[in-house]
Formats: C-alpha cells, structure tokens, sequence
C-alpha cells in the first residue's frame, strides 16, 4: 500500500447556537511541518493539536484550521485591561513628547488591537473533548483521502515497474549477440594491424575472456531484477514506505547506469535510455508518497 501525502479532511459540530469547524489540508514535505490557524481560547492546545497530526498523518507540510461561527448571546465583549493599559500608557507617553493635547487617547487605545475580545463562555474541558474529537476525524479523513490519492497512484507505478523489466528481458535476449559482437570485432580489430598467423590463440582468449568479464552484466542484471521485486514487494506493504522506495529506486538507477556503461551495445542503450525514462516517472511520483 502506498500512500499520497495530499489530503483534505473537515468536520464540524454544533454546541450552544455555535459552529465549529475543523479543516485539514496536507502536501507533500520531507518532514512533518504543521501550521495552524485556530482562535485564542484553544491556543495552549497548539502541541496537544501538533502531536494529533503527527501521530495520524506522520509526514507532509500540514494546514490545521478551526473555526468558531454563529456566535450567540453567550459571547460577550470583554475588555483586556492589562493590555488597554498598556497601549493607554505607551500613547500617552507619546502624546506628551509630541506636545498633543487633543488627541483622545482613550478611544485610541481601546481600539488597538486585541483590547476588545470576546470571551465565549463553557469552553470547559467538555467542550475541548468535542473539538479534539472534531480535529481527529478531520485528519482521519485527510488520512483516508491520503489513501485513495494513493491508489489512484499505485497502478501507474507498477506499469512503470513492468516496463523496465520487460526492457531488462529484452536485454538479456540481446546479450549473447552483444558478446559474440564484441568478440568479431576484437578479433577483426587485431587482423587490421597483425597477420592471422602470428596472432597467438591462447593469449587471445585470455586478453578476450579477460574483457568480456569487464563488459560482462549478468551479475547487474540479476541485482536489478531482485531491487524491481523488492520494489513491488515494498509497494505491498501495510504501511506506506515512500522513504524505503526511494532508497529502492536508487539501488535501481545504479544498476541501471551500470548496465548502460559495461553494454557496449547500441540496441541495449536504447533500451536503457527507456528505463531510465521510467525510473524518472517513479522519481516524480515518489515526491508525494508518504
């Protein structure tokens, strides 16, 4: 199973004439990077909330926002006094260095910011219990949106797995062609410059078989057949393993590259070429797998 690291999740509830909403938005990131967006009186909940999203999303730059509409008479006005005082003096001051008489510094200072608030009443441990129930069901539901994204996925990277090894099945068909190749022009290269009779036979197949264990790929070709499998196999999974099959790839690239370089064959490097389109697909798509 693999999973994406784009969602969406929301829900909301009613409590005493009020709306709350709870909305999660989630993309894809190396590490987990929560931001939230929720008003004041739940603001010393910020870990509790942090630590929900990474015990259920894990991984992915996420949105959290709470919002509270539908206000009704049981939210007051209420005044900061501290606050007030504060701006009061802090413009009084400035009034008296300036040499202003007239400036209403009272009005001023009540309008600043976050002097007059409103303070809803019952938001008790109850009601957090309601809210923390909201923000659980909305990353539950990012998670399973996270889910469906990753099945819509998973098809087009297994394609892609099955075109690099039906290119390594052609590879291996090409192979012995390659080797008898290579052989015919090692042999005709030698012609050019000595005659048949001077050339020793022995010596040539040693310096031949010497060179052909350097260009030989099988034991590449076996290596990048068991990282496809284990590719798949990690795509199985319970869990999404994006990391892993990152790792994967990579082993998976440098058979690849490796192959490419000992070939020596232009039909074969055709066919690399191809793979290496594809392991670029996966690459892309890997970005955004949990």
């Amino acid at each position: 199973m693999i999973k994406s690291m784009t969602g969406y999740g929301a829900s909301s509830f009613e409590h005493d004439g009020r709306t709350i909403t709870v909305e999660v938005r989630s993309l894809n990131s190396k590490f987990i990077d929560t931001l939230l967006k929720i008003p004041r009186q739940f603001a010393f909940r910020e870990l509790e909330i942090k630590a929900l999203a990474v015990e259920i999303l894990q991984r992915g730059k996420v949105s959290i926002s709470i919002e509270v509409e539908n206000a009704t008479a049981q939210a007051k006005s209420v005044i900061n006094e501290e606050l007030f005082l504060q701006y009061y003096g802090s413009l009084k001051s400035l009034r008296e260095k300036a040499g202003e008489d007239n400036a209403d510094i009272f009005h001023l200072a009540l309008q600043m910011p976050e002097v007059i608030g409103h303070a809803v009443e019952g938001e008790d441990d109850k009601n957090w219990h309601q809210v923390k129930k909201a923000i659980l069901e909305a990353l539950l539901a990012c998670d399973t949106f996270r889910k469906a994204e990753g099945e819509a996925l998973n098809p087009a990277i297994i394609e892609n797995i099955d075109k690099i090894k039906r290119s390594l099945v052609e590879i291996g068909s090409l192979d012995p062609s390659r080797v008898e190749g290579i052989m015919k022009r090692i042999e005709g290269n030698l012609q050019q410059y000595i005659s048949k009779g001077e050339i020793d036979k022995n010596r040539f197949e040693q310096e031949a078989i010497y060179f052909l264990e350097k260009l030989d790929i099988n034991e590449e070709k076996t290596r990048l057949k068991n990282h496809l499998d284990y590719f798949l196999s990690a795509m199985d999974s319970d869990v999404s393993q994006g990391k892993k099959l990152g790792f994967i790839t990579q082993e998976i690239g440098r058979e690849i590259n490796t192959i490419g370089s000992k070939a020596n064959d232009s039909k074969i490097q055709h066919l690399i070429v191809e793979m290496k389109e594809e392991l670029e697909k996966i690459r892309e798509q890997l970005l955004n797998i949990l």
